[in-house]
């Protein structure tokens, strides 16, 4: 009995000095060679080593020192560096890591659903676009598909991508048509986080500090402890609340981002302005866990696409999409937030239209201007302000008209409908006088509501002298 304790003593011995013996320094996955590192803030680098262990990170003549924790955790702070490289970061711990052409840039996560994971060899013109895709300081890492049912501390793979006309192919393309406009104007770096996956709800990427922040989500805030579980097979259900923050947003934290961009609501649709509280939720707890609460958070709104609704009263029914609408437009209440409109660059028969140019330049125009203090820029479509009714017609006022209010087509504008008390809509006559747009129907002497674009399949042709398009709304709030 004796000798089987001093043998399974030694054991124990020889296990943790092989442990210690073995240990070396690690980081997670979001560190690898031609990285790029946020530029003009405190970039924080962080890994594992053996408890007790100082570890060193240099980059040119900037250091940082940490010693590793009880639980091996260890984590510095390099100082602010304006953008530029190449560079080499070193890391030496228990052992040694280099990670080579490294630059100093501005970096965005993209993340949301399909439309957000397209890629450019998905997207229109995809020869073309791959073949001008020389840009060496654009730089891609795609975060793999993985539910957890707590935060993880890593991911299971990737790298850091140089983008060229080998690799541009796979890059999402709403983040590299952004980075590329991006890059145009303020000739730096960009780096672009995938983080993104086909189909998913927003609940699963939002986090318990954003549930928490929004009375009207208690049904889910209250049930956290519950999300998610695992089945008798060990799987987790990647559409549940928490799930994909687990596994391939927490790893990400507090890797120096600039701010996100965000595609996704097709799998929400339906859900009117409870999408709204559930946006707020996931910004609200980004911005938490990334320590930074004017972190800018730009979104595409929802293309128009024929859902294929059943008949009602031998008429098409419409889908939820343009209460999505409403809901993301409201979404522009919270500060440092931005809306790409996309009713003129849809495919009613594709969820996933193939312009992804247009979409990545006008998420650019709204960072260019708000980010990054671009002030001769027109940034957004005409966005509804305020309406007023004079005898049988209403006036309408907008935001962000531009050089005036135009028809795209040059033809009458069109999906212009209007309602007196009797809440029943009909199509209206709308025409632009001066920055206002009066809108009439014959047979409607007291009209009420005008509503604008307000069907899953509209495509307007309102949009200012830029070309950005205005976006969908109604003026009452009828059920």
């Amino acid at each position: 009995m004796r000798a089987q304790w001093f043998l399974g003593a030694v054991s124990i011995c020889w296990m943790g000095f092989v442990s210690f013996a073995n240990a070396e320094v690690k980081l997670p996955t979001i560190f690898s060679n031609s990285m790029v590192l946020q530029r003009d803030r405190t970039v924080p680098v962080w890994g594992w080593d053996n408890p007790g262990t100082e570890v060193t990170v240099s980059i040119g003549e900037a250091s940082a020192k940490a010693k590793a924790d009880a639980t091996g955790k260890w984590t510095v702070q390099l100082p602010a560096m304006k953008a530029g490289g190449p560079y080499i970061v070193k890391v030496q711990g228990s052992s040694k890591v280099e990670f080579s052409d490294v630059l100093f840039g501005e970096v965005w996560l993209c993340s949301g659903q399909s439309n957000m994971e397209w890629t450019v060899n998905s997207s229109l013109n995809p020869k073309e676009e791959t073949a001008a895709a020389k840009y060496p300081t654009i730089r891609h890492i795609k975060i793999p598909h993985v539910p957890a049912d707590k935060p993880q501390t890593d991911v299971k793979s990737g790298s850091w991508q140089v983008c060229s006309p080998a690799t541009a192919g796979n890059f999402t393309a709403v983040g590299y048509f952004f980075a590329v406009n991006l890059q145009k104007e303020l000739n730096v770096p960009v780096g672009l986080i995938g983080s993104n996956w086909g189909g998913t709800r927003i609940e699963p990427w939002t986090n318990p500090e954003g549930f928490n922040s929004v009375p009207a989500l208690s049904d889910i805030s209250s049930k956290l402890a519950t999300f998610p579980t695992k089945n008798d097979k060990g799987a987790i259900n990647h559409q549940t609340p928490l799930a994909l923050y687990n596994g391939m947003i927490a790893p990400l934290v507090p890797y120096a981002i600039r701010g996100a961009l965000w595609y996704q609501g097709e799998s929400n649709n339906g859900e009117g302005m409870l999408y709204y509280e559930k946006k707020k939720a996931l910004i609200n707890g980004w911005r938490k866990v990334w320590n930074d609460e004017v972190m800018p958070f730009y979104f595409v709104q929802l293309a128009p696409y024929d859902y294929n609704r059943a008949m009602v009263d031998g008429k098409p029914a419409t889908s939820g999409l343009p209460g999505i609408w409403e809901a993301q437009t409201a979404t522009l209440k919270i500060p440092y937030t931005g809306m790409a409109v996309t009713t003129d660059i849809s495919n009613l028969k594709d969820i996933h239209p193939k312009n992804k140019q247009d979409v990545g330049k006008r998420l650019a125009l709204w960072a260019l201007a708000n980010t990054y203090g671009k002030s001769d820029l027109v940034y957004s479509g005409p966005l509804y302000k305020s309406m007023k009714v004079s005898g049988d017609k209403i006036e309408l006022e907008f935001n962000h008209v531009g050089g005036g209010l135009v028809s795209r087509d040059g033809k009458p504008l069109s999906f212009f409908t209007i309602a007196g008390e009797d809440k029943k809509f009909v199509d209206a006559k709308a025409v632009v006088v001066g920055k206002s747009i009066i809108v009439s129907a014959e047979g409607v002497t007291k009209p009420v509501s005008v509503r604008f674009g307000w069907h899953e399949e509209a495509e307007p042709n309102l949009s200012n002298k830029e070309g950005l398009p205005a976006s969908p709304f109604r003026t009452d709030d009828w059920k």
